[in-house]
């Protein structure tokens, strides 16, 4: 009897920039029909959630798969609906359905359209304790649940993305009630056909708190996108190779309070650049950040821009207190921009042996990392091309593979990591 790949030749299998799946046939030539929410597609906040749905649902061509949309009509405009009627209609109890629109285009993804239902199911799930199900006229084989909402699509394969349990495993570092989130993923983990992962250190936590067995969870790491691109002119006062960035929600978890005691302690003269938007809650952080006379702050610049900076940074410092992946980390190093990052962890799993490693709580280490960076330019020069090499395990081609053995592993057609390396 097959015991099914080690986790050695699952890990080697899954970071191997040579990775090919073995996907077979499904339904003759037809592609699988693969469902994805519009939540996240319509998130204009740039957060890695986000970038995940977008990336995602743009490499389902490719995986074989024919793209499906579920919408909650905001795409089209405020949906004009009471907080009482959501609650009285989640009271029901009974379920949404689902209505077929026409395509707003002709190489536009069928969409099915479920007013105001991505809140409603948070309704649901707070009178009901279970999962909101949708129906559709002709459900799709697969739905890919790009987050963790309280919604199952009746009749087709439930996949959920759980892109971290930091509510869970670290409740300090997140507003995000766990106790209700735990619930959530719970009562998801109980009827999901299977879930989805973007690390192995989050794979090994949800097998761990949501007791899940191995076999139905599945690591597909993310796929990063950094164009080839003319880089627009950096803000002022700021020059190639002459200041350190970081990017992402202005947040306790990411550390950005240690972070700006070690840039200045390390007696660097380049600027600390912070990109990210600013957060609820945060208010204190900011103002802490503002007193650092060396951090230059911008709550938001257009992707453009933010890719360019990235790639004419010194180095990114991205030592976070908690990832799930750590997308800043995996776009520096296909960018050719050197990583300074956590050495525990998903950042650590992701930037592997091509960035930078140091205890994000030990302030004494990253004072000097960044003094190395610094003055380092073997190092930099080093990390560079050490992050070009690893940042070839998350194009968008061999992300679209391991799409591709997902959704054939979940009818049952191909078993996941079938695929053998070259």
């Amino acid at each position: 009897m097959n015991a099914g790949p080690t986790n050695m030749e699952r890990l080697r299998a899954l970071y191997d920039p040579n990775y090919i799946s073995r996907v077979e046939t499904l339904n003759g030539d037809a592609p699988v029909q693969v469902c994805v929410e519009s939540r996240m597609l319509h998130d204009p906040s740039g957060t890695g959630v986000a970038t995940y749905a977008r990336v995602l649902s743009r490499c389902l061509e490719a995986a074989g798969a024919e793209p499906l949309i579920l919408d909650d009509g905001r795409a089209s405009g405020p949906v004009r609906r009471s907080r009482v009627m959501r609650w009285l209609s989640a009271a029901r109890g009974t379920g949404r359905v689902a209505a077929v629109q026409s395509p707003s285009a002709e190489d536009a993804p069928m969409q099915w359209l479920a007013p105001d239902v991505f809140r409603e199911a948070q309704v649901f799930f707070n009178l009901h304790g279970r999962l909101l199900p949708v129906q559709f006229d002709l459900p799709p084989e697969v739905m890919h649940w790009t987050y963790p909402a309280p919604l199952h699509v009746v009749g087709a394969k439930n996949l959920y993305t759980i892109h971290d349990l930091i509510p869970i495993t670290h409740p300090e570092l997140t507003p995000i009630p766990g106790e209700r989130h735990g619930a959530i993923l719970r009562e998801i983990a109980r009827q999901a056909h299977g879930l989805v992962t973007v690390s192995e250190t989050v794979r090994m936590q949800v097998i761990q708190h949501l007791e899940m067995p191995a076999d139905r969870v599945t690591t597909t790491l993310q796929a990063v996108e950094t164009p080839l691109q003319s880089d627009p002119p950096l803000p002022p006062l700021l020059r190639s190779g002459r200041y350190f960035f970081f990017c992402g929600r202005v947040e306790r978890r990411k550390n950005l309070a240690r972070l700006a005691e070690a840039h200045a302690d390390s007696g660097t003269k380049l600027p600390l650049v912070i990109v990210g938007p600013e957060v609820d809650g945060e208010e204190a952080l900011e103002l802490l950040l503002g007193d650092f006379p060396g951090i230059v702050r911008i709550p938001w610049i257009p992707r453009q821009e933010l890719i360019g900076m990235m790639r004419r940074a010194r180095a990114l410092l991205f030592p976070s207190l908690a990832e799930g992946f750590g997308l800043p980390i995996a776009e520096a190093m296909t960018l050719g921009c050197p990583v300074l990052t956590s050495s525990g962890g998903a950042a650590a799993e992701i930037a592997a042996d091509a960035a930078l490693l140091v205890d994000p709580s030990d302030l004494d280490a990253l004072t000097g990392a960044i003094g190395l960076l610094d003055r380092d330019d073997a190092l930099c020069t080093q990390l560079r091309g050490a992050g070009f090499t690893r940042g070839r395990a998350f194009t968008t081609e061999i992300y679209a593979r391991r799409l591709g053995a997902l959704y054939a592993n979940a009818l049952g057609k191909s078993p996941p990591f079938a695929e053998a390396p070259l």
